[in-house]
């Protein structure tokens, strides 16, 4: 079975982008693979997606919004925490404006999704 492209260009971003290039470490890194493996997760479960069938056509700025809703709304995810998957998910597609720019227009869109308003907590003195 041939890799789609999606999975090609996940793992150059994971395993070559991240580490040799961006230079992150590899907490961090973790921590994008966990946003990718519940992205994945998200589409397969509510989009019917198998991962062996996930395209870059697939991902859009409705299924990343869609995503987002998820983890707040299925996976109880704090604002905090969305904020963090929204921010690894803009990287990749930062990184594939450089790799994709035929589909610039969408990864713009994507990158145009807004992180979450946070309600910070009154310290107790």
């Amino acid at each position: 079975m041939k890799p789609t492209d999606f999975a090609k260009k996940l793992t150059d971003f994971l395993s070559k982008y991240l580490p040799c290039e961006r230079g992150l470490s590899t907490n961090t890194i973790e921590s994008y693979k966990t946003t990718f493996i519940l992205f994945i997760t998200f589409m397969e479960e509510k989009k019917n997606i198998a991962v062996n069938k996930l395209a870059i056509k697939n991902i859009t700025k409705e299924n990343i919004i869609a995503f987002l809703e998820w983890l707040q709304s299925e996976r109880y995810c704090s604002t905090a925490t969305r904020n963090v998957r929204l921010a690894a998910l803009h990287s990749f597609f930062r990184y594939l404006q450089y790799e994709m720019p035929e589909n610039l227009n969408e990864w713009q869109q994507i990158l145009s999704i807004k992180a979450k308003k946070t309600s910070r907590r009154m310290s107790t003195i």
